[in-house]
Order: structure tokens, then C-alpha cells, then sequence
């Protein structure tokens, strides 16, 4: 299938550009998202005609991304979720989880433009790409704790692992000296 291009789609190319594409990925993702229209004469008529509108169009969303863009590059988000001990969470961050916690951040982000390289299923800081325009891409930082208390100690910059492993020292520690001082106080008699 032939389709002319109404915007940058990435790794397809530029707006204007007439492409070949499968018919599925045509049919189903780039004409009903308005990315792209078939590539007949009336089509190619009509896209030269109103290409000067669609650039400047294209301008300006970009423009107000890049704006966006600048504010929301860098932001930390606390996402709680229930995890074992080991740090593992019972089940996973989407796309959706990552969105609603930008928006509560005082940023508009639809799930959508949240670009997870992988599935988030344990505890710890990640960072998450957020495409606000085909051309503006930012990243944050998703700070997935069980409470809003681990989750500043994470950001602090240490792992729950790290905290266990702590807590488990201190623990042998005090039942070594325990163990030593019942086995002192049994010589004294």
C-alpha cells in the first residue's frame, strides 16, 4: 500500500514523504491516526494543497512540545506498588500507571506517548521515555516503591536490596553479641 505521510513517523520518514507500507500496518495504524492518507492523484492533489498548513500546524505542536518538553525532562514520579521482600512487585508498571503519575504531577500525558523499553516489575528507579512529539522525546524517572517513605529513600539513592542486607547484618549482629553475652554470663557460674 501507498500512503502519503501527514507527519514524522518514526523509522518511515518525513511528512510529504509517499511510502510503502504493509497493508495492515496502512489499514489499521496510519490512516485511522490520521498519520498518513492513501496515495492517490485526488489524495496527493489535496496533501499539496494544504501541505503549507500542515507544516505550520506541525510547527506549532512542536513548539508547545519542546515547551512541555523542557519542564517535564528530567521529573521524578513515585509510583506505590505491593512487592515481596526481595523486591519483586505482584504484578507490573504499565503505560497507563506511568501516565496517571505525570498527570498528578501536573503534567498532561496520555499513555500513549509513554514508551517502556521493558516491562517494570521490581522495585527501584527507571527511567521511561515520553514522546510528546514524533520529533520531541523527553525522559523521567519512575520511582516504584511500597510507600511513599521507601520511595525517598530510593531517591536518596539507596536500593531495597541494600536496606535488607542492612537490616539482616544488624540483625545477626545483635543476636551474635546476645549469644556471646549468655555464653559469659554461663562461664561466670
Amino acid at each position: 500500500m501507498q500512503v502519503i505521510l501527514l507527519e514524522r513517523v518514526a523509522k518511515l520518514g518525513q511528512m510529504g514523504d509517499v511510502v510503502k507500507v504493509k497493508d495492515g500496518y496502512g489499514r489499521n495504524f496510519l490512516l485511522p491516526q490520521g498519520k498518513a492518507l492513501r496515495a492517490t492523484d485526488a489524495n496527493i492533489k489535496s496533501f499539496e494543497a494544504r501541505k503549507a498548513q500542515l507544516e505550520v500546524q506541525n510547527l506549532e505542536t512542536k513548539k508547545e512540545a519542546e515547551t512541555v518538553g523542557a519542564k517535564l525532562d528530567g521529573q521524578a514520579f513515585i509510583v506505590i506498588r505491593s512487592a515481596s521482600d526481595s523486591g519483586a512487585l505482584y504484578g507490573s508498571v504499565t503505560t497507563r500507571d506511568v501516565a496517571d503519575a505525570a498527570t498528578e504531577g501536573g503534567f498532561t500525558v496520555a499513555r500513549g506517548q509513554v514508551v517502556l523499553d521493558r516491562p517494570i516489575k521490581d522495585l527501584g528507579l527507571h527511567s521511561v521515555t515520553v514522546v510528546l512529539h514524533p520529533e520531541v522525546s523527553v525522559r523521567i524517572t519512575i520511582n516504584v516503591a511500597r510507600s511513599t517513605e521507601e520511595a525517598e529513600l530510593q531517591a536518596s539513592g539507596k536500593s531495597i536490596q541494600e536496606l535488607a542486607a542492612e537490616a539482616e547484618a544488624a540483625a545477626e549482629f545483635e543476636i551474635a553479641e546476645l549469644f556471646d553475652e549468655v555464653g559469659a554470663a554461663a562461664s561466670d557460674e
